[in-house]
């Protein structure tokens, strides 16, 4: 999966601004992503659905959800920072590609990010 379906250069700029290496947050990507494919029905029934292109689908779920997440996948607190940060910047780069950045940034003022691929299900 190599960081999938978090675009490279966000990887990159997640990993400086969370002092992770840059080889190591697409492997602390792939096991959020591994936890987050197997609960993507419990995230499309409880939470609001952002954006979906096929290839992958965003959600705004309650802050602290990342805590929540950490702690179940054992992620130490530059882990875990790094991965949401990563999900952030996602979100936020579809955003300026789909002109709705400004609803994004609103969304994540009050909400946390996940970004969930879906490459697997449409093969």
């Amino acid at each position: 999966m190599a960081g999938e379906p978090i675009e490279g250069q966000i990887l990159l700029l997640a990993a400086a601004k969370s002092s992770v290496t840059p080889t190591r947050l697409p492997d602390l990507v792939d096991v959020a992503q591994e936890h987050l494919a197997a609960e993507r029905e419990r995230y499309r029934r409880e939470y609001e659905r952002l954006y979906d292109d096929g290839d992958l689908e965003a959600f705004a779920v309650e802050t602290g959800h990342w805590a929540e997440l950490g702690a179940e996948l054992g992620l130490g607190d530059r882990e875990l920072s790094a991965v949401r940060r990563a999900h952030e910047e996602q979100l936020l780069r579809i955003g300026r590609r789909t002109d709705r950045e400004d609803e994004f940034e609103t969304a994540l003022e009050i909400r946390d990010p996940v970004v969930i691929g879906t490459g697997a299900e449409s093969g």
